[in-house]
């Protein structure tokens, strides 16, 4: 066991023996710490939310607003660390999704669901939520190195109820155990704000070009299942989600496969834009997301905001 995963098994065991207050407490003046820093995670993110509110908003509220993220961006991985620890009431508790009649209603019509996430609010807890409430759901996860914290968070999320995919190195392709998912009537969440692929699909984006992964479109496309856009933040005491959709998925007549894979791609990246926007502080972006952006003066990026991007 290398010091990595050393960190993140003494993050679990003593951020889940401590009170929550107290561990909350710790974890905020973290993410205050970081940001009278400034380090290259706080400058990308700064970047990236000064793209969210455009160039009007004055310096000093824009300041504000990355303070806030880093502390929101500080809360989703301390409650990560305790998900575990949670009783199924507890978990139901302390998550809200608006529109969950809609996932109840594909669910017991067998037909499955695909929901486009933000790296926003805690998408862990929706994850947890959905298996606590008792649907069926399967999504993907980034192969982290070292091998070893890959399989820690592999046990988190299993644990939790979540089936857990490998973006690659699977016994089977992860794409083709989502179409199977999906037409056996699974929930399947996807983190769908950031390309990892470098050969994802090319959106508008808050006034600028990013790609975003094909994934999401595909699935309802290939299955007819339909397709929900996620936008997830925090509450006071509760972490919460609503639902858009399910987005117009074009047939055939529409065009070629890949010109309604774009286009109904770029309408997940507009409700991803929507929800956002309502919540800025929430947007856990802490990379760099458009294609205009320098590789240099921004800010170098942070580890993945969280395991499970693709």
């Amino acid at each position: 066991m290398n010091l990595t995963e050393l960190g993140y098994v003494a993050g679990w065991r003593l951020v889940r023996a401590l009170p929550r207050p107290l561990v909350a407490a710790a974890f905020r003046a973290g993410a205050d710490r970081a940001h009278r820093g400034g380090g290259g995670g706080t400058a990308r993110l700064r970047a990236n939310l000064r793209r969210v509110v455009g160039p009007e908003l004055p310096e000093a509220e824009l300041d504000d607003l990355v303070k806030r993220g880093l502390r929101s961006y500080a809360r989703y991985w301390m409650e990560a660390f305790r998900l575990p620890a949670l009783s199924r009431e507890q978990i139901l508790a302390g998550f809200r999704l608006d529109g969950a009649e809609l996932l109840a209603a594909d669910v017991a019509a067998g037909r499955g669901a695909v929901v486009a996430l933000p790296h926003a609010g805690n998408w862990d807890a929706a994850g947890a939520w959905v298996a606590a409430t008792g649907w069926p759901i399967t999504t993907v996860m980034e192969r982290l190195k070292p091998e070893g914290v890959y399989e820690r968070f592999l046990a988190f999320r299993a644990e939790l109820g979540m089936e857990i995919l490998p973006t690659h190195g699977g016994p089977r392709p992860a794409f083709d155990v989502l179409l199977d998912r999906v037409r056996a009537g699974a929930v399947v969440p996807l983190l769908a704000d950031r390309d990892l692929s470098a050969r994802g699909v090319e959106v508008d984006f808050f006034g600028g070009k990013t790609r975003m992964p094909a994934g999401p479109a595909l699935l309802a496309l290939h299955t007819g299942a339909p397709l929900y856009v996620a936008s997830l933040w925090y509450e006071q005491d509760v972490a919460c989600a609503s639902l858009a959709g399910p987005l117009p998925v074009p047939g055939p007549e529409a065009g070629p496969l890949d010109q309604r894979v774009r286009s109904l791609t770029q309408l997940i990246a507009d409700g991803l834009a929507a929800g956002i926007a309502r919540h800025p502080e929430d947007w856990h972006m802490l990379q760099r997301m458009w294609l205009d952006q320098r590789r240099a003066g921004e800010g170098t990026a942070l580890p993945s905001s969280a395991p499970g991007q693709g």
